[in-house]
């Protein structure tokens, strides 16, 4: 894993999300766990060489932050906002997180034989015990930790804010250097939620995928969704279809998918460009 800061690891180099934990003097703070159960296992294993875990914290409800919780199961109190525990391995027509988390696994030979099966899973997925709404902060040892609510990317959206380390965990109110999912995103609450992350006190940004990054990627992430919004709105405007815009709005070039995941770049597109385009569209009843 990646030394951050003395005392904050996170994990970029897997697929998935980025992983990461805060070494206090009173224990370990896990933020997210990684979709990988090998590397789940492994990186429960490492944070435990430094203490005991006394908090597991995901910023959000998609699978790739979560699902790794499985792996976590007595070690330490699993923290919600009520947004992600709502929403929890919740499957949506969409997507199946369970399966989804299953066809990662041929990146990692080692955990098919971790991987439960679906009714074992769902017993227990270990998921908040703590669950709370808007933010809330705690404090572990010498160390202070803002959970600090930033829907957008998805209702339940928090950043965890470790001042003693001048750090953030975003998890993916920002994408660093690879492309953004909008998936059913709030764009314009997503841009106030950075809004609200530029005006931290911070050296580093850990985000949800990509590289370590600082403040000034905040802009980066603004101008992306609002070149989305611009693109998406200009189509709707020169009186483009759906499908037309779906097939003409894209931003495939501007970056890689994140580690692993290559293969869903036109999915990605697709589904952006056609959720705006929906949003955007759509008639108020009442």
């Amino acid at each position: 894993m990646e030394q951050v800061t003395p005392h904050v690891f996170a994990e970029t180099k897997l697929r998935g999300s980025n992983p990461g934990f805060v070494v206090t003097s009173d224990g370990v703070v896990v933020v997210d766990t990684p979709q990988l159960p090998s590397k789940a296992v492994a990186m429960r294993a490492e944070a435990e060489r430094h203490g005991p875990i006394r908090y597991v914290i995901n910023t959000e409800h998609h699978v790739d932050h979560i699902f790794g919780n499985y792996y976590f199961k007595g070690a330490g109190t699993v923290v919600h906002h009520q947004g992600v525990y709502d929403n929890f391995m919740t499957v949506y027509p969409e997507l199946d997180p369970f399966e989804y988390a299953r066809e990662a696994l041929p990146d990692d030979p080692d955990g098919a034989a971790l991987f439960p099966d679906r009714e074992e899973y769902y017993q227990d997925p270990n998921k908040g015990q703590i669950v709370f709404t808007g933010d809330v902060t705690l404090r572990v040892g010498d160390h202070t930790f803002h959970l600090l609510h930033t829907p957008g990317h998805t209702p339940g959206q928090i950043a965890v804010h470790v001042p003693e380390e001048r750090v953030v965990f975003t998890g993916d109110t920002i994408f660093s250097e690879c492309q953004t999912w909008l998936m059913t995103s709030d764009v314009d609450e997503w841009i106030a939620s950075l809004d609200r992350i530029r005006a931290l006190d911070v050296d580093h940004v850990i985000p949800g995928h990509g590289p370590v990054t600082d403040l000034s990627y905040v802009h980066t992430q603004r101008s992306i969704l609002l070149e989305w919004k611009s693109a998406v709105a200009q189509a709707i405007a020169k009186g483009w279809s759906r499908d037309e815009t779906v097939a003409r709005v894209n931003f495939a070039e501007r970056y890689p998918v994140d580690i692993g995941q290559g293969y869903m770049m036109e999915y990605i597109q697709t589904l952006n460009a056609g959720s705006l385009y929906d949003k955007f569209t759509a008639v108020s009843v009442g």
